[in-house]
């Protein structure tokens, strides 16, 4: 989720193509999306519709989308949808009223993906979603049966959850804390699907890695920043004799948002574990040398989500070629020492 692009693109690129080329392989079925498989000719345009556009993440996202249709040619239309269940519906039929080829859409909840598959699917226009899962069937992607799924180009929750849980189990360790005064802060927003598969990876992950029985706190937020710290200020005052604080959440912003709330509250950096998952915010405090708590983060390149979702659109549209029911980008963690390592840039 971070705003710039990164100098390994060519690379990872390639590794999502491929990823992509073998998914459509192993599935043995068409992905659930409106349209047809039939190529078309002239020109492509494409509408990427992404929830709060303005996080550091999803700007990145469209920067790497912008350049990967630049690449090929293509008209690209980038629409902000923030929160708005409402505002979605308005902008998929906004999108479909001006011709575009194909729709890419990161929900804002996954109530309103019914709704947005049902009018794709009636316009014909082909759809496929980047970060959230969407259900053409019902509100609940969980729920969902899998022939109802719209293809999906993003990461692995769960297994992004679990590299943070692991991490965060060996910090504790490391640390030398006692379960008995440590508190596990697990923040998100608690009705999007991928964030819950990142907290359960996560969790299932802290108890594979040896991770003793410490009493975790369960906190919903809206996923930014402001709402996290204010959350985790207000948790801190009820939890006044615990010393040692570990923070996980489902992206940079709680977990960043967490360990400042900390701070404010008089919690020291040395007696927090934040483990961000973004690592777009994260590269903030490190660079800045700040001794705030944030050990560490997974670094998940938004720019080539956007990449890999604008060529298997661009493939669909004029290939004829079917999407993957799912294509991941690969992520790595990183730390104070590592993270420049990675390739990516920080501002």
């Amino acid at each position: 989720m971070s705003v710039n692009p990164y100098r390994r693109g060519a690379v990872l690129t390639g590794a999502l193509v491929l990823t992509l080329a073998l998914g459509a392989c192993s599935s043995g079925r068409p992905a659930s999306a409106p349209g047809t498989g039939s190529p078309a000719s002239g020109p492509v345009s494409i509408a990427y519709l992404q929830k709060q556009g303005d996080q550091e993440y999803f700007v990145s996202e469209a920067s790497g989308a912008r350049k990967k249709a630049e690449e090929l040619g293509v008209k690209l239309t980038v629409v902000n949808l923030g929160n708005d269940a409402s505002k979605t519906i308005t902008e998929v039929k906004s999108a479909i009223a001006q011709k575009n080829s194909g729709i890419i859409i990161v929900v804002p909840e996954s109530a309103v993906g019914p709704q947005v598959a049902a009018e794709a699917r009636k316009a014909g226009v082909p759809l496929l979603t980047s970060d959230d899962q969407v259900c053409a069937g019902g509100p609940k992607p969980t729920a969902c049966d899998k022939a109802d799924l719209v293809a999906r180009v993003g990461f692995s929750g769960t297994q992004m959850g679990a590299e943070v849980g692991k991490r965060a189990a060996a910090e504790f360790t490391k640390a030398g804390w006692s379960a008995a005064d440590t508190r596990i802060v697990y923040a998100w927003k608690q009705d999007t699907t991928v964030c819950t598969d990142r907290i359960n990876g996560a969790k299932s992950a802290w108890k594979e890695a040896g991770g003793p029985e410490v009493q975790t706190v369960e906190l919903g937020t809206d996923n930014t920043p402001a709402g996290a710290q204010a959350k985790v200020e207000a948790t801190v005052t009820a939890n006044r004799g615990v010393r040692h604080w570990v923070v996980m959440g489902c992206n940079d912003e709680n977990v960043s948002g967490g360990v400042k709330g900390l701070n404010n509250a008089g919690v020291k950096g040395a007696d927090i574990a934040g483990i961000g998952l973004g690592a777009y915010l994260a590269c903030k405090d490190w660079q800045a040398g700040a001794d705030n708590g944030m050990r560490a983060a997974l670094y998940i390149p938004g720019d080539e989500v956007g990449r890999l979702a604008v060529q298997a659109m661009y493939d669909k549209i004029k290939n004829g070629r079917e999407f993957a029911p799912e294509a991941f980008a690969p992520t790595r963690m990183v730390d104070a020492t590592t993270w420049r390592d990675a390739g990516f840039g920080c501002k």
